[in-house]
């Protein structure tokens, strides 16, 4: 088209124009669906250049497009081109994304009239590329198969007649590319030919159809915007279902008034860590696009779910960008073929399936087994970890886990059971680590005995088992992943934990064949290298601070960039204190650097307004968050003027809410998305899972009752004001979907078409010879760093870009150099990793005597976090996971037959767990798993429920986040510390009222 002359140019923006009509009533003609969509509305609108030299009026009418000569002032909307190059860019097949985007930013394009007609112009044009696809594919019974991922894996979903039958975990066929294969000890290994998911994904189906969905739109009934607001009531007073233009009406001035009374930082949007799949509707995707475009108080997330790798492990070795967890390259094949121990310390892959993995790794740990590999498990529960591969338990107290690391880590050091030479030539400060552990720093020597007293773990099994571990390779297996993340690192003493962790890995050589940190849960031999952008990665955010969007989405997908203007932020955790007493500090999370967290920030920031409306979406922050009850007072606090929830189920946070705004779930509307691939600050999450597989996530049925997609909500309200297009780009959700499946290598191995009709994609794995090295193999060999991600930043190597660690001295440093430098001050984060009892545990005599029992709460097995828990849904149903006592579905506690003995308690009882903070009512699951004076259980319930019984006021939904104290782990951090938690449990002495409540 460059080639043409001026004048040929200029007749080809004719024809393009006199064309186009033809071209939308030949697509109508043989789509009934795109027919429909014509009919929606009748528009007049002027297409052409800016000085109208060229141009035409093209009429939507009657489902059909006409078109005729006259002037851009006879349309009630226009798209103008300054020139005909940029017209023709624009208008032509296969036009490039970013020529278009340059255009918008540029004003080359102008498109002037109503926000709603505007969008729904450009989207109907963008119909012509879309409408027609074959999407799913259709089955021999009618049905028609489509496909989806979850939180817990890809899944096919049969539907018909509009509804859904079921759902079933993904199948490869034999066009799919070959599964990788591992030969370990004269054996070959290589995976199942299915998608292993977690229970979770399988409930979808129960949650799209929950008789706890949200259909309508909601108005609190004392709630009004023009005049008494009552925010005491929220929680209280029922809601009224008012249309949906009442309620966009209503959300849409308010956002509107906030900015002419308080400005925008008066607005903030609480994001739930986790909500629906998907790279286009996630919250870090087009609820962080709609925010921006609005301007909002940052509430600045914690690392929730890997404290005391951030605020501890971090600083010794790096990997900032990791938020200090090990990244387990190459970790299922090296442990396979060396290790001869696996040590699972607070660590139960088979509950928290890496967190998005399923049961992937299942198999794996089973070739251990069978490969004679030896299993030690220390824990306070004999988790299902534990008891599906046997081995050796050691029950120890919560939150004392440092102290039994510094006991064995005494053995080694006195019996020399150590890497002597890699220490010495990999390391730093280990002379000052030694002394403190032979007690020539304080007076007291890590032994085994001393340990004894804290832990309840026998003097001879910790001197054992670090005899046993010293002599051999041994993979230590910690948290979530297996290689960080979560376990014992988010209690009171989670920093000393994960320092420890990191510690004993660098006595023993870290990066050597056969050691390193691993369950077998991370480091699959799949292609890394193939590009799929990851939720994290921004999606169509246009956010290039707090996402990973700069680092190769932005780049890939031209899209319109979105900044917030506010600088004010507010801590996470501290969120409701801010609103209460109108003050907070706190410290940020902020990967890109290691010392960024040491600087605080407080809200309010000078110049800006404090809070005075919450516009909440996705999962609920009650149950997830600590101390849950200030939640509560925070949303009756009279200084917060509107609360908006946009919600698929009547739960949580919900029922806070002046305005209620019905969502749809990922069944009901488009989206594209991969298995594990969460991207950002966990880069290449995909080796978690088998196979690698990109899942176009199909909108299944339609949307139930009124509820809409997050994404044509967030377009509703900002077409209101007048920022809908820029929202949009003109785009639909099946658009965006397109452009992030071109923005990734997709197009290079299958068609956009075949794409959809299949539903799925999976990356052929790695060849042998290209696999992804072990990680820290580098390290401990003294060569560059040679792993396929991009951390550090080349500024944070002390020596030679890829030469050392990212700390100061570029080794392993037992004593954090940055610790010295920055929390010297600070008697709980010193540089040394002294043992400190935990502030809420059996030390502290005076609480431990009126609440002697340690409650823990972990991942739960069957839901993700508030995800498929609650809402009627089919995991409600699993006995293991909730109790049916008179009707209601109650949480369980799970405690050791001595406790519940010396309490009169008996299996399934009612019990009261409470302590200052609050009571929750659960059914006990008494059972010998337990340690004895430790409650398990699990955070995150979707319910919460109080309710007054016979004069006593309790919360009957497993909200245990009520009792959980908000105090950060360590001063100077904004980390939680919910499985620090004393209470006292008893048989609830009103379970027989409630009984007889219930059956009235």
């Amino acid at each position: 088209m460059s080639k043409l002359s001026s004048t040929m140019k200029r007749q080809a923006l004719r024809t393009i124009l006199f064309a186009l009509p033809k071209v939308m009533n030949l697509k109508a003609s043989r789509l009934p669906a795109f027919s429909e969509s014509l009919r929606q509305r009748d528009i007049v609108a002027w297409i052409g250049l800016q000085d109208e030299s060229i141009g035409r009026l093209l009429e939507i009418r009657d489902g059909r497009f006409r078109a005729r000569t006259g002037k851009a002032s006879e349309a009630e909307l226009t798209m103008t081109f300054r020139d005909v190059a940029t017209a023709l860019k624009m208008l032509s097949p296969n036009r490039d994304q970013g020529d278009i985007i340059h255009a918008a930013k540029n004003f080359n394009v102008v498109t002037t009239g109503p926000d709603d007609l505007v969008i729904w112009f450009a989207q109907t044009l963008n119909m012509n590329d879309t409408a027609g696809l074959p999407m799913g594919t259709l089955m021999r019974d009618g049905s028609r198969r489509f496909t989806t991922c979850t939180n817990g894996g890809p899944l096919f979903v049969y539907v018909k007649d509009g509804k859904i039958l079921r759902v079933t975990p993904i199948e490869y066929d034999k066009n799919d590319p070959e599964s990788w294969v591992i030969e370990a000890r004269g054996r070959k290994f290589s995976p199942p030919r299915r998608g292993l998911v977690a229970p979770h994904a399988l409930a979808m189906k129960s949650m799209v159809y929950s008789d706890k969905r949200i259909l309508h739109p909601m108005k609190r009934v004392d709630f009004d915007p023009d005049g008494e607001r009552n925010p005491q009531n929220r929680g209280k007073s029922g809601y009224v279902q008012i249309t949906w233009d009442e309620a966009l009406d209503i959300v849409s001035k308010e956002i509107n008034r906030q900015k002419r009374v308080h400005g925008p930082g008066s607005i903030t949007f609480p994001m739930s860590s986790h909500h629906m799949w998907g790279n286009v509707g996630y919250y870090l995707s087009s609820l962080m696009r709609f925010a921006n475009l609005i301007g909002f108080t940052r509430v600045a997330a914690n690392p929730d779910s890997w404290e005391g790798w951030y605020w501890g492990a971090m600083h010794h070795y790096g990997n900032s960008m990791r938020i200090g967890v090990p990244a387990g390259y190459g970790g299922v094949e090296d442990a396979l073929k060396e290790a001869e121990m696996i040590v699972f310390w607070s660590c139960d892959p088979e509950s928290t399936n890496g967190a998005y993995a399923g049961f992937e790794g299942t198999p794996r740990r089973l070739w251990a087994k069978e490969l004679g590999i030896e299993f030690v498990h220390i824990d306070p529960h004999n988790n299902p970890t534990a008891q599906l591969l046997g081995g050796r338990w050691l029950p120890v107290r919560p939150q004392t886990d440092a102290a039994l690391a510094q006991a064995i880590m005494y053995v080694w050091v006195t019996e020399g059971l150590y890497d002597k030479d890699y220490v010495a030539s990999r390391t730093t400060g280990f002379d000052d680590w030694k002394a403190y552990l032979l007690g020539e720093t304080d007076g007291i020597a890590k032994t085994p005995e001393w340990q004894e007293a804290e832990t309840g773990v026998p003097a001879r099994d910790v001197r054992a088992l670090a005899r046993k571990w010293g002599g051999r390779k041994v993979y230590l297996a910690v948290g979530m992943t297996g290689a960080g993340f979560g376990g014992a690192g988010r209690g009171a003493t989670g920093t000393q934990w994960a320092r420890c962790m990191v510690q004993m890995m660098a006595m023993q050589g870290w990066g050597k064949p056969g050691v390193n940190f691993g369950a077998l849960q991370i480091g699959a031999p799949n292609d890394l290298h193939f590009y799929f952008p990851g939720y994290a990665d921004g999606g169509i955010s246009g956010e290039l601070l707090w996402t990973g969007n700069a680092v190769n989405n932005y780049q890939r997908m031209p899209h319109i960039l979105t900044m917030n203007p506010v600088k004010q932020m507010v801590p996470r955790q501290q969120l409701p204190d801010a609103i209460l007493t109108g003050q907070a500090t706190g410290y940020l999370w902020d990967g890109i650097s290691q010392e960024a967290q040491f600087a605080p920030f407080t809200y309010p920031m000078p110049g800006y307004s404090p809070i005075h409306m919450i516009y909440r979406y996705g999962g609920s922050s009650m149950s997830t968050v600590t101390r849950s009850g200030r939640w509560i007072d925070a949303y009756r606090h009279e200084s917060i003027e509107f609360v908006v929830n946009q919600s698929i189920w009547m739960e949580g946070e919900a029922q806070f809410a002046d305005i209620i705004l019905p969502a749809c779930t990922q069944l009901e509307r488009w989206d594209i998305g991969e298995w594990c691939n969460s991207g950002g600050y966990a880069h290449h999450g995909t080796s978690l899972v088998n196979h690698r597989v990109i899942t176009m996530q199909h909108k299944c049925i339609e949307p139930l009752g009124e509820s809409r997609s997050d994404y044509d909500i967030f377009t509703a309200i900002l077409s209101r004001l007048g920022l809908g297009a820029v929202f949009t780009e003109g785009c639909s959700e099946l658009d965006w979907v397109k452009r992030v499946f071109d923005s990734s290598d997709l197009p290079d191995h299958v068609s956009w078409k075949a794409f959809c009709r299949k539903g799925y994609h999976m990356v052929a794995p790695a060849k042998e010879s290209l696999r992804a090295p072990v990680d820290m193999r580098w390290f401990a060999e003294g060569r560059n760093k040679d792993l396929p991600e991009p951390h550090p930043l080349p500024s944070q190597f002390a020596e030679k870009f890829g030469t050392g660690l990212q700390t100061p001295s570029g080794k392993f440093e037992f004593l954090p150099e940055l610790f010295r430098r920055h929390t010297s001050d600070n008697p709980e984060r010193q540089p040394l990793n002294h043992y400190i009892p935990s502030w809420e545990g059996m030390r502290n005599t005076e609480l431990a005597s009126r609440y002697p029992m340690q409650l823990i709460a972990t991942h739960s097995r069957y839901s993700f976090h508030t995800h498929a828990d609650g809402k009627n849904s089919a995991i409600n149903q699993i006995e293991d996971h909730r109790a049916l006592i008179a009707g209601h579905r109650f949480w369980l506690l799970r405690l050791n037959p001595a406790d519940a003995a010396a309490r009169g308690i008996g299996h399934r009882d009612l019990v009261k767990v409470y302590n200052d903070r609050g009571a929750v009512i659960c059914a006990t699951d008494i059972t010998p798993l337990v340690a004895p004076g430790v409650l398990k259980s699990y955070e995150a319930s979707a319910e919460y429920q109080m309710v007054e019984v016979a004069g006593e006021t309790v919360e009957i939904g497993g909200c245990l986040n009520l009792l959980t104290s908000d105090r950060p782990q360590v001063r100077g951090t904004s980390s939680m510390a919910p499985n620090s938690c004393l209470v006292e449990i008893e048989k609830w002495a009103n379970a027989d009222v409630f009984r007889q409540a219930r059956a009235a």
